[in-house]
């Protein structure tokens, strides 16, 4: 498969469309799988949104692009490698805690290994059925889906 990243009218239609919303901050998250599951990581119970689980995601920082967030993104909360971006999900706005308009662009991604995962700001971590999920926002359950 070809990352979407090829196309180079990909990240500046995805910035301009998000522009025209008036998002004025980016998380990038990977749908990883093993076989028929996903990986799923738990928010801890100090957290905003404690006790969701969501896919491996994190903020873009400033200066970066999306495809270098993802990978790092990635491996900072999971520990896993990145080795193929397989295909663009979607997307979907929500209110930060700040109060920020931020958009999350979900990627599908291919990984080295799926073992061991290494927690840095979760709580847990499960391989879920797609038809299975634990508590899930409708909007991850609505991507996982696809």
């Amino acid at each position: 498969m070809t990352s979407p990243f090829a196309d180079p009218a990909f990240a500046p239609g995805l910035l301009f469309d998000a522009q025209e919303a008036g998002v004025t901050r980016f998380v990038v998250a990977a749908v990883i799988t093993d076989g028929d599951r996903v990986l799923l990581l738990r928010r801890p119970a100090d957290d905003f949104m404690p006790g969701l689980w969501e896919l491996p995601s994190g903020k873009v920082e400033p200066g970066e692009d999306f495809e270098r967030a993802l990978l790092r993104e990635t491996e900072e909360e999971t520990g896993l490698t990145v080795n193929q971006i397989n295909g663009y999900l979607g997307q979907f706005d929500y209110t930060s805690k700040s109060g920020t308009l931020t958009r999350q662009l979900t990627f599908e991604v291919a990984v080295e290994k799926t073992a061991p995962i290494t927690l840095t700001e979760h709580d847990d971590h499960t391989w879920a059925d797609r038809s299975e999920l634990p508590a899930v926002s409708d909007a991850v359950r609505e991507l996982i889906a696809r």
